[in-house]
């Protein structure tokens, strides 16, 4: 529980010590995304961009290179499966690289859910951010999907595991009996 505690305490210290992003972070999932990055980086043009499971390696050159921004200043990584490991697969390659500050691109709807996981991962080791919401048609998350990804991220946290794999058995399993 005082680890909980701490983290508005890092995203505060954060804050203090970067209060302008150095990087920019975008959460793959639809390629306005990574349009919306591109144009940010092209307004940016001494931050690097990072794209976490986003469009092919090809489509994102693609994206990138029509707004002018060099491949050089782009990391495509796609360890990532889901919203939480798009932080968790990263956090360690912005501490490598003394990132404290990020600007976070996803969805307008996505937005609550990454928050809450940003808050959580990468707030858990000193890294604050600004949100960039790219507008969509589609409706907020449920609640339910960002308490369970509140939960997993709390358990990454205390064990370094996000549970992706066994939800991802526990999915499975659940379309698997809905199918019988």
């Amino acid at each position: 529980m005082s680890l909980l505690l701490i983290i508005p305490i890092r995203l505060a210290i954060a804050t203090h010590q970067a209060p302008h992003p150095q990087a920019i972070l975008t959460l793959g999932g639809n390629p306005a995304r990574e349009e919306a990055a591109a144009q940010l980086a092209r307004y940016h043009p001494s931050l690097e961009v990072w794209v976490s499971t986003g469009e092919t390696p090809q489509d994102a050159q693609t994206i990138f290179q029509a707004a002018g921004v060099s491949d050089e200043r782009v990391h495509l990584d796609y360890r990532a499966v889901d919203t939480v490991t798009n932080f968790t697969t990263l956090v360690s390659d912005f501490k490598q690289h003394q990132i404290q500050h990020v600007y976070l691109v996803t969805s307008d709807f996505h937005m609550p859910r990454a928050r809450a996981i940003a808050t959580l991962v990468l707030g858990s080791q000193g890294i604050t951010f600004t949100p960039v919401e790219v507008p969509s048609t589609y409706p907020k998350e449920s609640s339910i999907r960002i308490a369970r990804d509140i939960g997993r991220s709390l358990l990454w946290i205390v064990t370094g595991r996000t549970g992706a794999r066994l939800w991802e058995r526990i999915s499975s399993h659940q379309l698997f009996s809905l199918s019988n």
